[in-house]
């Protein structure tokens, strides 16, 4: 589960945020989304996501802890934040930092950026005797995983469609990923999330290209690991955002998110909003 864990927030990075366009239009609203992991028919995680856009600038955090039985067995949390400005057409991140624990050991990453390139300014544990280092030419122009969600559905919004590339670099990582439009499914009832009806289908593949671990199996490694996002307009004004997502794991299969809450608000006030589509 560790290197699931791990590789959610890339693949999360390719779907799970609205648009540059339709977010100014709510300029200084900080929306945030409460999401339920499900795996082997296990509530296995909680995901917390909350950006904040501006015309000129974006703040983004995740935050991600193991839940229920399977977080009693395998306690894992971890808190990510980006922050950067728009320029030209894309993003720029300025400061990228996460932290968190996983399987008792306490792991921090932050990274800074000069002429667009990231420099680590902190890696615990270092990457000695873990996993192999992403070579310095290989980081140059890549941005990090929560700056590439706002990129890559920056097109989402002006088109409706969701075809996005971009490469990603964690500190640890440099992933690859990539996203297409499969069209609008009407996604049904379920007992795990209110939110249903049609919705927008984005198939996404993220492919690690290097920093990889040196103990593991490199094939099953560079193996593209897949998944699906359904994004739908469930707050008034908003812009679309998944409301549910599934994505491939080593470990378990097929895991699955699902929207449990949203909300907008200004960033100290939490607003309630009535799922669409949701019935009485």
């Amino acid at each position: 589960m560790r290197r699931s864990a791990s590789l959610l927030a890339p693949l999360l990075a390719s779907l799970l945020w609205p648009g540059v366009a339709a977010a100014q239009a709510v300029s200084g609203t900080e929306i945030t989304s409460d999401y339920a992991v499900y795996a082997a028919g296990l509530n296995t995680a909680r995901l917390h996501v909350a950006l904040a856009f501006a015309p000129a600038s974006y703040r983004l955090r995740l935050g991600y802890r193991t839940a229920g039985l399977f977080g009693v067995f395998f306690h894992a949390e971890s808190s990510t934040l980006a922050e950067g400005a728009w320029q030209g057409g894309g993003a720029a991140p300025r400061h990228f930092a996460a932290t968190g624990r996983f399987q008792g050991v306490d792991r921090q990453t932050v990274i800074d950026y000069a002429g667009g390139q990231p420099i680590v300014r902190t890696l615990l544990p270092p990457n000695d005797g873990e996993r192999e280092a992403v070579p310095s030419a290989l980081r140059q122009n890549t941005i990090d995983t929560l700056s590439a969600m706002a990129l890559l559905l920056r097109d989402v919004q002006a088109s409706g469609g969701c075809e996005a590339h971009a490469v990603t670099f964690d500190g640890r990582r440099l992933i690859d990923v990539t996203a297409h439009t499969a069209g609008v499914e009407v996604l049904p009832r379920s007992g795990r999330s209110a939110f249903f009806g049609p919705a927008l289908r984005c198939d996404f593949e993220g492919r690690q290209l290097a920093g990889f671990r040196r103990a593991d199996d490199q094939a099953e490694l560079r193996r593209p690991k897949h998944g699906s996002a359904w994004l739908a307009q469930v707050l008034p004004g908003a812009p679309p955002i998944p409301i549910r997502l599934s994505f491939e794991t080593r470990w378990f299969g097929m895991a699955t998110l699902y929207l449990t809450a949203t909300r907008a608000g200004m960033p100290a006030a939490i607003a309630g909003a009535r799922p669409k589509n949701s019935g009485p």
